[in-house]
């Protein structure tokens, strides 16, 4: 690759000092609010290299600017003197700045800034005329123009004025300052008038007209160079002092100047990009002119016009270095040293700015010597910087003009930005991804096959963005047209262009390794690439035979194709990303509305025809069988009788009828459920004529189950043992009648009587695997039967003799399953049992006090004894110690039935069906199975406090009160702080108390409420029987309710404390001996700084002592006394 200049520029890792950027830093007292500053006056940029070749710098003219006066040896008009530079390549070291804060000594000097100036407000300054904007900037800049060529050392001031207010500084620069004072003088000055006590500034304000400002100023800016590039700027009295001001005041360490100049600075250079490429074109076009008039003949020569163009040329060419010399001067003044100030913002300005450049202006910046500082930057902290770096280079890498220019970036930095694609930002990720395409488009040979794998592996990423980036990666690379035969099949027929790409997909499926996540992949993908949505090419993959030139699909390739199809089918007919990588928005546009409206059309009209022809062919395999019968859900179903499909639809039913019949397993079993319900939604023309195949399958099952288990029953009575058929024949019928119960209303075929028979025999010698359906079938049959009863009553029929049944029924069902509970020999019983239990009572709760007032009768609440039962199955089998499972999938499905059993044990308490005190023995496991259970204990928290903050308050005393005699009866005498269990305890309270949030006035009753019950706990408990005259066995817990303590206004703790020493007599020990050292510590938590004297020690120190009437604040004393005692007492 052509490089400008012999030596090599390194490029490949950032300078050492990039871990640390670096702002101007003076070691200097912080005065000036919260404007930020920081380190590096140590580094020094020198106009040709650094020590050790890192920073090599870009070939153009050295730091000081050269004029045209200069060049020619003119007089130089006079101008402001230049603030010392940072980079310059005269002197050895600079020292910028100077130290903040004002001088000594100089408190009270009238500083020779006037008081009387122009305030930020002033309507006639510049910075409030741009800030409001009333009329175009053009016509504003246009003004200052003709002000500048009247007189223009007060325009100019007017200009500097503007940066200085624009950085949020009311300071005024006057006349005399200008002629008398440098511009680093001035900005000291300045920087002594910046004494605002906020940390914000315009550039950070937030707000519509802030932000409007922001843009105004990068536009003003801009503007001002454009309508001066034909003269002004090349006065040599314009532009250098403000890029002097600007290259000063961005080197400043008061942030708010720094970052508004290296914005005006970094515009600055933008406008002058744009002026040298319109230098470049019209010098171009002056050369052309030139050589076609030299060409002529000496009789057709207009030597005057010659001369013009010559002259024009020569003028031309002055002003591009002229210009350039300005570019030069503030890249290495400002950029070079702001691209890694400490601010990120300025960092991403910086990059901003010379990704512009590049692309503008590539002829000049296109370079190594630039390339290597995005490069550098790549490795920044901030995401919103490495962003900023990634989209400087979109533009460069998707021209194939530059392409050239890149190969020595791209040689260094490509593992770096092929690392990007796993940023932990996903916009940095996904602009990385789409770097990466732009690599693989026009420097493919560079990638590497493993660089390709990374960016393969996101196509499953839970980021949508990501995921579709990566998507468009592999159209890129491997889904590419290519002019080539896609084959026949062995009748003839021509495969359609998509097969081959289709034929890859499912290969790149199948070495992912990650089957059960084709529906990500699907998501990836369909939105960028067609095939996606090719049903014909995928069905004739299926179901044409390969022609001879063919490979044929093997078993594996058929499954996943099928499953790719399915999630296809069912995406394009919702519109619905998979779960976990659903949209951020929650409105469906029109557009999108109408895009799956069409997609869903197109897919039916293809699948009524083709698909069954699939379930014949795949009728054997359950798992292709269970994805192809989910196709009918997605269907638009009235295309069926618009389309004159009935005998489709007919095919398709008597399909679904043949499956029922001969297949026993679940995944096909349910699906073919649920689809047959999809069908036979009312609304629909087909509607009868798929009710009346529904009757029909429901009849066959139902005979099914009916004789089998009839041959059972008798096999049984007469003492015989059924054999494996018999028994196969039981469960399997059973399984299709729990199945189809599931979605379809099986009570009209009357075989509650039958199934319950089973269930009520806690004996029952029916396999459990049996028992289990029996047992969920009766479920639904309740749950069928409520339904029936509420659509009854819509109709205005009489539903009392079916409430009375159904009354019955659940008695008899409830009082059933918790026998089964106790007392069932299986596991897989009891937990049936559980679950269609809890299930009950939330949907035969109170509710139907409200929703169905007809229904009060069958309104159930679960007593004591119920809610015992139920605390006790999730102790027993929820919170059990982790055993290391051989099977990570195992392990996963394991913990996944535990949180759904704690899930509806807590939705009773959520819905108010038991009471918040039910909770106390689930939320003193919130710390230990925090990674297992956390989030479901905390919602369950939340929603109790929503009902009662009181009630929550004081079961979270109870859960604490019994882990702290848990602990007790471990240790099997007195507790102390000591002991590891006793730190878990006070672990629980801090989680208990932080969920109280900040605001203490809302929770005022409820922290008071806990306090006094965990008073009472501590001081009860029976007396020292070792020393009468020691202090309580549960005193102790006093700490752990400290973890409260905070969560008590001022007014409530010295309530809190008045509870607490007419709890304790007045006989405190004197001593303060170890044992009483949880009290002294507790009531000094309540004192807040208050002093109070220790009363004297009486014999029993913790007696109650008779109610004082005298006192207000005891008259609910004894409201929570009996709430500690038991859970349920």
């Amino acid at each position: 690759m052509h490089r400008r200049g012999g030596k090599r520029i390194r490029m490949d890792e950032p300078p050492p000092e990039y871990d640390s950027p670096m702002t101007p830093a003076v070691t200097e007292p912080d005065t000036y609010g919260n404007y930020g500053y920081g380190g590096g006056n140590d580094y020094t940029e020198h106009a040709n290299s650094s020590s050790d070749g890192m920073f090599e710098s870009p070939p153009t003219p050295g730091l000081r600017r050269v004029t045209r006066s200069k060049a020619r040896g003119g007089h130089q008009p006079p101008v402001v003197t230049t603030a010392a530079s940072p980079t310059s390549t005269t002197s050895g070291t600079t020292t910028r700045g100077r130290p903040r804060g004002r001088p000594p000594g100089r408190k009270n000097h009238q500083p020779l800034v006037d008081q009387q100036f122009h305030h930020l407000d002033d309507d006639t300054s510049l910075y409030t005329i741009i800030k409001n904007c009333k009329v175009a900037l053009t016509n504003i800049v246009d003004d200052w123009i003709e002000s500048y060529k009247g007189e223009r050392e007060q325009a100019l001031i007017a200009l500097m004025q503007f940066f200085i207010n624009a950085a949020g500084c009311k300071g005024r620069i006057t006349q005399q300052m200008q002629l008398n004072m440098d511009h680093a003088a001035i900005i000291r000055k300045m920087t002594e008038e910046f004494d605002e006590e906020s940390g914000e500034y315009p550039l950070t304000m937030t707000g519509q007209s802030w932000k409007k400002f922001r843009q105004n100023y990068c536009e003003f800016v801009q503007t001002l160079v454009k309508q001066c590039q034909y003269s002004i700027i090349y006065d040599q009295f314009l532009m250098d002092n403000i890029i002097s001001l600007l290259t000063g005041l961005s080197d400043s360490q008061v942030r708010a100047f720094r970052h508004t100049a290296t914005l005006g600075a970094m515009k600055l250079m933008t406008a002058l990009v744009d002026v040298a490429l319109t230098v470049s074109v019209n010098l171009d076009n002056t050369q052309r002119q030139y050589e076609a008039e030299r060409q002529k003949t000496r009789e057709k020569r207009a030597s005057d016009r010659l001369e013009s163009l010559l002259g024009k040329r020569q003028e031309l060419e002055e002003n591009m270095d002229e210009i350039k010399n300005m570019l030069t001067y503030m890249f290495k003044s400002v950029f070079v040293h702001r691209y890694r100030d400490t601010l990120p913002e300025i960092r991403a300005i910086a990059m901003t700015e010379i990704g512009v450049w590049m692309h503008k202006f590539h002829a000049n910046f296109l370079d190594d010597s630039y390339l290597k500082y995005i490069g550098w930057t790549l490795h920044d902290k901030v995401g919103e910087v490495r962003l900023r770096c990634l989209q400087a280079l979109q533009p460069l890498y998707a021209s194939e003009e530059l392409k050239g220019k890149l190969e020595l970036f791209t040689n260094k930095f490509k593992d770096r930005i092929v690392a990007m694609t796993l940023d932990k930002e996903y916009d940095v990720a996904v602009q990385a991804v789409r770097l990466v395409i732009s690599i693989l488009k026009h420097h493919n040979e560079i990638l590497t096959d493993k660089d390709c794998e990374h960016v393969y592996e996101l196509v499953y990423s839970s980021h949508r963005a990501v995921a579709q980036a990566a998507g468009e990666f592999l159209n890129e690379r491997l889904f590419q047209p290519v002019d080539m035969d896609a084959g026949k099949t062995k009748r003839g027929k021509r495969r359609l262009a998509n097969t081959p790409f289709i034929r890859d997909l499912v290969q790149f499926f199948i070495e992912s390794e990650l089957h059960e996540h084709a529906a990500y992949l699907v998501d990836s993908l369909i939105e960028s690439n067609t095939m996606m949505k090719d049903w014909e090419c995928m069905t004739d993959l299926l179901l044409e035979e390969p022609g001879p030139m063919e490979e044929p699909l093997d078993n594996r390739q058929e499954t996943s194709l099928i499953e790719i199809m399915v999630c296809c089918v069912k995406q394009a007919a919702t519109g619905e990303a998979p779960v976990g990588r659903g949209n951020t928005r929650k409105v469906t546009s029109l557009k999108e509305v109408k895009q799956a409206t069409e997609d869903k059309q197109k897919l039916t009209e293809h699948f009524i025809v083709t698909l069954p022809p699939l379930l014949d062919k795949y009728s054997a395999d359950a798992e292709k069988l269970a994805n192809l019968l989910s196709i009918p859900q997605y269907f638009d179903l009235d295309m069926y009788t618009s389309g004159r499909q009935e005998g489709s639809l007919q095919s398709l039913l008597a399909k679904l009828k043949h499956i029922a019949q001969v297949h026993h397993e679940p995944e096909v079993l349910e699906t073919c459920a649920k689809t047959l319900e999809i069908l036979c939604s009312e609304g629909h023309a087909i509607y009868t004529r798929c009710d009346v195949s529904r009757s029909t399958i429901i009849d066959v099952i139902v005979a099914s189950y009916k004789e089998a288990i009839d041959d059972w029953r008798n096999l049984i009575l007469g003492e015989e043992t059924p054999n494996a058929d018999e028994t196969f024949n039981v469960v399997s019928s059973l399984k299709k009648v729990s199945v189809f119960y599931a979605n379809h209303n099986l009570n009209q075929w009357n075989i509650w009587s039958t199934l319950f028979q089973d269930v009520k025999e806690i004996d029952s010698p029916l396999p459990f695997e049996a028992l289990k359906y029996c047992l969920s079938s009766c479920f639904y049959c309740l749950l069928w039967g409520l339904r029936s009863l509420e659509a009854t009553h819509e109709a205005g029929g009489v539903t009392g003799p079916g409430i009375q049944e159904l009354r019955d029924r659940l008695n008899e069902f409830i009082d059933a399953a918790q026998e089964l509970i106790r007392l069932s020999p299986y596991i897989e019983i009891r937990e049936e049992a559980y679950i269609c239990l809890c299930d009950l009572l939330v949907t035969f709760s109170d509710q139907l006090h409200t929703t169905s007032s007809h229904l009060t009768e069958l309104s159930c609440e679960p007593d004591k004894n119920l809610q015992l039962l139920l605390n006790e199955f999730v102790q027993s089998y929820v919170f059990v110690p982790q055993q290391d499972s051989e099977h990570d999938e195992h392990h996963i499905e394991g913990l996944h039935k535990r949180r759904n059993f704690l899930a509806a044990y807590c939705k009773l308490i959520v819905y108010n069906i038991m009471p918040t005190k039910a909770g106390a023995e689930v939320f003193r496991h919130y710390v230990k199975y925090y990674n297992e259970y956390g989030d479901i204990i905390k919602a369950t928290l939340s929603k109790a406090r929503e009902t009662n903050k009181v009630n929550c308050a004081l079961t979270m005393c109870l859960s604490l009160n019994m882990m702290f005699q848990q602990i007790g009866n471990g240790v099997g005498g007195r507790i102390t702080k000591q002991h590891e269990d006793f730190f878990s305890l006070k672990e629980l309270a801090k989680r208990f108390a932080l969920s109280f949030g900040l605001d203490a006035l809302k929770n005022r009753e409820a922290i008071t409420a806990l306090h006094r019950a965990g008073i009472l706990f501590a001081v009860g408990g029976g007396e020292n029987l070792d020393d009468p005259t020691g202090p309580p066995p549960n005193l102790p817990f006093l700490e752990i309710l400290m973890e409260f303590t905070n969560k008590l206004l001022k007014p409530d703790k010295k309530v809190v404390l008045t509870f607490l020493d007419r709890r304790i007599s007045p006989g405190m020990p004197t001593s303060r001996g170890e044992d009483w050292q949880p009290l002294l510590t507790y009531r000094n938590s309540l004192l807040h700084g208050e002093t109070d004297t220790v009363p004297t020690t009486s014999k029993r120190a913790y007696g109650r002592k008779r109610k004082d009437a005298d006192h207000d604040d005891d008259d609910h004393d004894d409201d929570h006394d009996d709430f500690a005692s038991s859970i349920y007492g």
